[in-house]
């Protein structure tokens, strides 16, 4: 006889309340959020990495 099996847990008692008074608590920090510095670097470096890529399936 087979066994059904849960793919996620199921948090009942204190577990259960601790994890939603944790959940609400973070979602009220804030965001963090990249600089416009950062931003624009992680674009040059997606661009530069598209070359490269561009240049190595060429050969």
């Amino acid at each position: 006889m087979a066994m059904t099996i849960n793919s996620s847990p199921i948090l009942t008692g204190e577990s259960a309340r601790a994890f939603i008074e944790e959940a609400e608590r973070n979602s009220k920090l804030p965001t963090p959020r990249l600089s416009p510095e950062r931003e624009a670097e992680l674009r040059e470096i997606e661009k530069k990495s598209r070359e490269l890529f561009l240049l190595i399936t060429k050969q």
